[in-house]
């Protein structure tokens, strides 16, 4: 244990954090979500809610100011405009680290393809539909 890291955050996703750069993007995925497949790096979480982990997550890492948009989630099939209730979450969260940032959707496929290039997945037990998040990371500036 740390002092300041969440218990969360064990061994293996605090090695990715730090040392993902400015403008690397990590996914936080639900247990549905095809993680063994995807591509990156898999972290698994199984016994975590993916808010739980955003929350973690977004406890050290910023989000990148210099791009409009920095944290994505998957649209609901056959209802892109459909705002679910861990989405709502979702900017919750987003909103108590990083005010005035907001989450953008994103349809299904166009997401599974934008985390095949990420640093690395967290794949959570997450049982509800649509908690897919992916999140760039920002900078810390100086003091």
């Amino acid at each position: 244990m740390l002092k300041g890291i969440p218990p969360l955050v064990g061994p293996d996703l605090l090695h990715v954090l730090r040392a993902m750069g400015h403008g690397d993007e990590i996914a936080l995925v639900d247990a549905n979500y095809p993680g063994d497949s995807a591509g990156p790096e898999l972290i698994r979480l199984d016994g975590s809610t993916v808010t739980e982990v955003l929350d973690a997550v977004l406890t050290l890492m910023p989000l990148d100011t210099f791009v409009p948009e920095q944290a994505f989630g998957m649209a609901v099939v056959d209802a892109p405009a459909a705002v679910v209730d861990v989405h709502k979450d979702f900017q919750t969260i987003i909103t108590k680290h990083e005010p005035g940032m907001k989450l953008t959707l994103m349809e299904r496929f166009a997401f599974y393809d934008r985390v095949r290039n990420a640093y690395a997945l967290v794949q959570t037990g997450e049982r509800r539909l649509y908690g897919n998040i992916l999140l760039k990371k920002g900078i810390i500036r100086p003091e």
